[in-house]
């Protein structure tokens, strides 16, 4: 299996387990931070390891220029995943998860907006541009 196809399937379980944090949960109506404990949870229980809240630093010139940014979830140390609980979609979301990924150099990310009805309309993939 290649990197490209482990993490596409690291993904797929990834979705598969935000799909059922939303059916036991339901959307929306929580806040993002209930969604990304259960997911971490879910994730646990399936033998995926994840980490919550990781701080990314900001270097200018190699100078740390900023507190850190937080990353909701860091899922094998590959994949980077943003929650979100609104019934909106703003392009900013996506901007912020592609930055993420360019501060930590890594290359897939996703966005999962629990405040949708469906999930199945609040996942996006994010590819950062080589």
């Amino acid at each position: 299996m290649t990197l490209v196809e482990t993490k596409e399937t690291l993904a797929k379980q990834v979705i598969e387990a935000a799909h059922e944090v939303h059916e036991i949960l339901g959307g929306p109506g929580l806040l993002e931070t209930v969604y990304e404990s259960a997911l971490a949870h879910e994730l646990n229980l399936r033998g995926i390891k994840s980490q919550q809240q990781i701080p990314v630093s900001v270097l200018y010139k190699s100078t740390e220029v900023r507190d850190p940014l937080f990353l909701d979830l860091l899922v094998e140390e590959t994949l980077i995943i943003e929650i979100k609980a609104t019934g909106k979609d703003y392009p900013m979301y996506r901007a912020q998860l592609a930055t993420y990924l360019r501060l930590t150099n890594r290359s897939l990310g996703l966005l999962i907006n629990f405040g949708k009805e469906s999930l199945k309309q609040g996942i996006t993939y994010v590819v950062a541009s080589a």
